[in-house]
């Protein structure tokens, strides 16, 4: 099986034409990509194009008076598959807590769509701990059949380029994944920064996957990582 590629462009590109090209440079790929919003229109994607589409976010109502928000429905209208929810990003800045990260992983889930939730610790926390917290409070009163439906993207935040971007040893995050894997027996990918020269050793250890941030911008260096990705 494939290993799951996920581009997360974040607030990137900033203009429509640098969008288009950067769809243009990743078309053919068979990888997910996550832009912003307002890209996830079909009249900019490249007619064709081998990837998926996902969106970094979502909220957990339907429809309403949520100004800014975008809703799990209008996120299956426009074909998108894949919903990225709780980003460390989103915990941060936007103080998303793991109550409101639940009711979004369950919104996700009602409309058909596949949540990819992210879970890690900052420097200097027990990683074990935070994690198995935040595992157990994301996942509360969601079925068994559909957290199987859930990829857990393990984010160690201290290695994300954003907070300082240290590079997790291979050796400690294989620890998590198998930490994680005794809890969680979906599918796992890394979340930590990675691209096409260390892909691979996040691979060789069993996460099915990748959850790709500043490389994911860079058509070349993305393809690089997506095909050396497939290579394992």
């Amino acid at each position: 099986m494939k290993p799951l590629i996920v581009a997360n462009w974040k607030m990137n590109p900033s203009t429509l034409a640098e969008a288009k090209e950067l769809f243009n440079g990743v078309k053919n790929l068979d990888a997910v990509i996550c832009p912003p919003f307002c890209y996830l229109d079909s009249k900019i994607r490249p007619s064709g194009a081998k990837f998926t589409l996902g969106a970094q976010n979502c909220h957990w109502e339907e429809k309403g008076a949520y100004t800014g928000e975008i809703s799990p429905k209008t996120l299956k209208d426009l074909r998108v598959k894949y919903v990225i929810v709780g980003h460390s990003e989103r915990r941060i800045y936007f103080q998303e807590n793991d109550e409101m990260i639940n009711k979004k992983l369950k919104a996700v889930l009602k409309f058909g769509l596949v949540p990819i939730l992210c879970v890690g610790e900052k420097k200097g926390e027990d990683a074990k701990t935070i994690v198995v917290s935040q595992l157990e409070k994301d996942l509360s009163g969601i079925e068994k059949e559909d957290i199987k439906k859930i990829i857990i993207a393990y984010e160690p935040i201290w290695a994300i380029s954003t907070s300082g971007g240290e590079i997790c040893s291979p050796e400690y995050s294989k620890k998590m994944f198998n930490f994680i894997r005794q809890r969680f027996d979906g599918k796992i990918i890394y979340g930590g920064s990675v691209d096409s020269k260390i892909i691979n050793n996040y691979l060789e250890i069993g996460f099915e996957g990748a959850l790709v941030g500043g490389a994911s911008i860079k058509a070349d260096e993305f393809v690089k990582t997506v095909k050396c990705a497939e290579n394992v």
